[in-house]
């Protein structure tokens, strides 16, 4: 039987070597410094242009618009974008699963090529990519870089990752049979990402969907659609069939909820809250008319990330460290510090050296590469406030605790910093997704790795000890998906740290790790008999 092909100006290629991380842009060079400054100057003067909902290759507009702000001055709109609602859900499902009939029958290296023609065109035109998730969500320029650095990162792995899986084979051949194990694509599926890595989450969990021969409905955050439909463009170029993608910014509540629910849905991939995620999960359960399948979800959640700093620790590495993943992109990473875990003789000393690094740490405008720069809207901001109120209540403020005015109205708190915070009170368990660090005392090595554990997440830790036993007894004990020794708990590179965490950090899917596209395909055994 003939299968059938996809119309598409891909040439197929293979990629050449192994896999290799992106290196970090030093923006310390000079020339590298004016090739960013010329980046953001070029796309200011992009900004607020209007893009289209594309289904099947088409391109729409609705009634309603969902304005991306720049949360450094909320007055800037960076793009304008078509609000997806309900009534589009059935539209982009039928183009979704026509592509489907196609793109699932393409060749894997046709599939691969689109994967690394994205890629070459990203790095091509990096520090623009930068430059937009400046703008669009707020990151200075190295957490730009490393999110820009990421995206092409994923595309490259994920593409040799695809022709190892198309290489399976079964672990023996029975006598008298040929035999085959063939991984094969799920379906349409509904890719959820978040606005804080708006390029690189998204980019990793839509290219591992259509590497894998599925579909795609992509619903990006309504903070950063627009990163979105850049990276849809670019995949366009890259010679991306209509259908195959199809870039739906809306409401979680009408459109996400519709496609999470949609019975002809597949797979849900999402990365957010772990509210949201929940909620998805159990929409996904629940079966609807017409539904021949258990859909499956990848899902991403949050944490309540811990370092643990011993009484034999390397006293400057561990401040350098827990002061860069408390207040990175202003602590808006799942994985960031947000409780340091000091053993007694270590305390009162490594109070004070955090209090002095905080000090130094310059709030600001990320265009002009502050340190810290703003939180992604009021609503967060709001929220953050709270928690600074909670702690003063729970704890000793030693840094922060202001929301400074700025004439351009930006979301901005002060890196912020509480001592003497009880393993169970509120700061310690709540995930609060900003720059307030809490600093728990403990007496041993044995009852900081307990309150370590002591929450309902697992996602990211580290540990900083002399102790060589200590760090063993760690990587058994200290229970999350990415533990990290003598090193910060953010920074996880593509191929050497696979992501994801436990309990109520999600499915411990591991973006960017050997299993990850498994998720994505179904296994199905071929037995001929000779």
């Amino acid at each position: 039987m003939a299968t059938a092909t996809l119309s598409t100006h891909i040439e197929p290629r293979l990629p050449q070597g192994g896999f290799v991380n992106e290196p970090f842009v030093d923006f310390k060079n000079p020339e590298n410094a004016r090739a960013m400054q010329t980046a953001l100057a070029q796309v200011a003067s992009q900004l607020g242009r209007e893009y289209d909902l594309v289904i099947g290759g088409h391109r729409l507009k609705t009634a309603g618009k969902i304005k991306s702000l720049n949360p450094a001055r909320p007055a800037q709109v960076v793009g304008v974008h078509q609000k997806a609602g309900a009534e589009h859900a059935e539209e982009a499902m039928a183009a979704a699963l026509s592509a489907y009939e196609t793109w699932s029958r393409t060749t894997v290296e046709t599939r691969v090529s689109l994967l690394l023609n994205a890629a070459e065109i990203i790095k091509s035109r990096h520090y623009e990519f930068c430059a937009w998730l400046t703008y669009e969500v707020g990151k200075n320029w190295a957490e730009a870089d490393a999110d820009v650095g990421e995206t092409i990162d994923f595309l490259n792995f994920y593409a040799r990752e695809a022709l190892r899986l198309a290489a399976a084979t079964t672990p023996i051949q029975y006598p008298g049979e040929r035999n085959r194990l063939i991984y094969i694509p799920l379906g349409v599926g509904a890719v959820i990402p978040p606005w804080n890595f708006p390029f690189a989450i998204m980019a990793g969990m839509t290219a591992a969907s259509i590497v894998c021969g599925n579909t795609v409905v992509l619903k990006p955050s309504s903070d950063s659609p627009t990163i979105a439909a850049k990276f849809v463009e670019v995949l366009e170029e890259a010679g991306l069939p209509g259908g195959v993608v199809n870039f739906c910014p809306g409401s979680g509540a009408t459109f996400g909820n519709a496609i999470v629910e949609h019975p002809k849905t597949r797979f849900i991939a999402f990365t957010g809250s772990k509210a949201v995620g929940l909620d998805i999960h159990e929409r996904a359960a629940r079966p609807k008319p017409g539904q021949i399948w258990i859909k499956r979800t990848i899902l991403e959640m949050g944490g309540k990330d811990s370092m643990l700093i011993c009484a034999d620790a390397d006293l400057d590495a561990a401040v350098d460290a827990v002061v860069a993943a408390a207040f990175g992109f202003s602590g808006q990473k799942c994985s960031a510090c947000s409780r340091a875990i000091v053993e007694a003789p270590l305390y009162d000393v490594f109070v004070e050296r955090v209090r002095e690094k905080v000090a130094a740490l310059k709030v600001g405008d990320p265009v002009e590469n502050n340190n810290v720069g703003p939180v992604i809207n009021k609503a967060a901001l709001d929220s953050m406030l709270e928690y600074v109120e909670t702690g003063k209540k729970e704890g000793r403020l030693i840094a922060g605790g202001h929301a400074p005015e700025t004439a351009d109205g930006g979301y901005y708190l002060e890196p912020t910093v509480f001592a003497d915070i009880a393993p169970d009170a509120v700061l310690s368990q709540e995930e609060i997704f900003g720059p307030v660090l809490a600093i728990i005392k403990v007496n041993s090595y044995e009852e900081g790795l307990a309150v370590a554990n002591n929450t309902e997440y697992g996602l990211t830790g580290a540990i900083y000890s002399a102790n060589r036993e200590q760090l063993d007894h760690a990587a058994q004990e200290f229970h999350v998906g990415n533990l990290y020794l003598n090193r910060k708990c953010t920074g996880a590179m593509v191929g050497a740290h696979p992501f994801g965490g436990f309990n109520m950090s999600g499915t411990d899917s591991k973006a960017g790790g050997p299993d990850y596209l498994y998720l994505f395909t179904q296994a199905k055994s071929v037995a001929e008999k000779l």
